[in-house]
């Protein structure tokens, strides 16, 4: 391994070796290669791991189990990234909770990760805490007090603490209420419950236009995290397509650590460096799911897709015989006609690029670039998970069943991809041994 790179592979014997230069050490990491013939590198281990291929350490780590807690939640994206990169430097996991006010998803996190608590409530009624001052200025008044029982026994015994807090408030896609939403202060909610439950290192993501919000979130926070006892921290954009990903999906990562007294040797800069790569394209994800998925076509809720209007049906029949991916201006609707905000809504993606972000909307073709490229139809639940990182392994299930494809459109769209997780992650990991 040379010059910045944090990650080499090797192919032998039907495997994938993965080491990972982190910390002043070399970790090797396996798995099985179900890639493509002809694929190396990250693109084979990656395409492995989304066909469901288990990874494996190679060399454990004398450290501790890795104690987490996840906070907004989700179906646990940010939660199976830390797994993986605790994985990767030979360490176990372990999810102590899960915090969310959507009880389902608290259901598929549990599933997939022996989650012990799963808190169906607010973040903000398990946590006593007032911000003192603003900006660089904040300070906890009093330190913040974990209100749940079984959460506050916990205190002390916590290593990671993870956080999506909801980010429509700071999202482009928000034109009413964007920087100003009430929803932007549970940002300042993830740093209380982290503060209170002392846990050692934290990970909280959002939308890059976070940085912007008008109350001034992150910088009140890494405020509040300084005057905590948190040492390093540190900030930044991760572009899932810049680190060799399917996806031009960008996300805010605040990091942090109560480390000792040694410089940290790897920053989220130093990730973006190390982690740098041509971005894959579409195919690569995709491209082994069985073809002709239809409306009503027998399977479960993940391969399948929704009844589109007659209007839609005949907008995407439009696109295929005119071999075209944007439709004109003379099909679209008359709200998406001549200077509307989202040139993309009913576009066809592209086999051979990356795919556009992938939101809560993927299932409907007015609301983004969704329609299959090779097909005519949105594209599934499964592949929309595949684009987002997440495995064939992952099971979006609730209590055994198939959910409403709602409820899977908006964990999917909604989920921090594993890969962004497993990246924001490495600068703590670097420095666990002085957590």
């Amino acid at each position: 391994m040379s010059g910045t790179e944090l990650e080499s592979y090797v192919i032998e014997n039907g495997r994938i070796i993965r080491e990972l230069s982190l910390g002043g050490n070399v970790w090797r990491s396996e798995i099985e290669n179900v890639a493509d013939d002809g694929a190396v590198g990250h693109a084979a281990w990656w395409q492995s791991f989304l066909r469901g291929a288990e990874v494996k350490t190679k060399n454990s780590s004398d450290l501790p189990t890795i104690r987490s807690v996840d906070a907004f939640c989700g179906c646990g994206g940010l939660t199976l990234g830390a797994a993986q990169a605790a994985m990767a430097v030979g360490r176990k996991f372990e999810s102590v909770a899960a915090i969310d006010v959507d009880d389902s998803g608290l259901e598929v996190h549990r599933a997939n990760f022996g989650t012990k608590y799963a808190l169906h409530t607010s973040a903000s009624s398990l946590v006593d805490f007032h911000v003192s001052g603003t900006g660089s200025e904040s300070r906890f008044a009093y330190d913040p007090e974990v209100i749940d029982a079984a959460l506050a026994a916990e205190a002390g015994n916590i290593d990671l603490f993870l956080a999506g807090p909801p980010c429509q408030g700071h999202s482009n896609l928000n034109n009413k209420t964007r920087r100003e939403d009430p929803r932007n202060l549970l940002y300042l909610t993830a740093v209380a419950l982290a503060v209170g439950l002392k846990a050692r290192m934290v990970v909280i993501e959002n939308v890059p236009d976070v940085v912007n919000d008008k109350s001034g979130v992150v910088v009140s926070a890494k405020a509040l995290l300084k005057a905590s006892g948190y040492k390093f921290i540190d900030s930044g954009v991760l572009a899932a397509n810049e680190m060799g990903w399917a996806q031009t999906r960008k996300r805010f990562f605040l990091i942090a650590a109560k480390v000792g007294s040694r410089r940290a040797s790897l920053t989220l800069n130093g990730v973006v460096a190390g982690l740098k790569r041509d971005a894959l394209h579409l195919g690569w994800a995709i491209g082994d799911l069985a073809r002709g998925k239809r409306e009503g076509a027998g399977a479960g809720v993940m391969d399948t897709v929704p009844a589109l209007s007659e209007e839609n049906r005949a907008r995407i029949s439009w696109l295929f015989a005119n071999d075209k991916h944007e439709l004109p201006n003379h099909e679209r609707p008359d709200c998406h006609k001549d200077g509307h905000s989202y040139p993309s809504v009913y576009g066809r993606m592209f086999w051979d690029k990356p795919a556009q972000t992938i939101t809560t909307g993927f299932l409907t073709p007015g609301r983004g670039r969704y329609i299959h490229p090779r097909e005519p139809r949105v594209i599934t639940p499964h592949e929309a998970a595949r684009i987002q990182a997440f495995p064939d392994s992952f099971r979006f299930v609730v209590n055994g069943h198939d959910p409403a494809r709602s409820a899977v459109s908006k964990w999917i769209g909604d989920a921090v991809p594993p890969v962004l997780g497993y990246a924001a992650l490495l600068p703590l990991l670097a420095l666990s041994e002085d957590a």
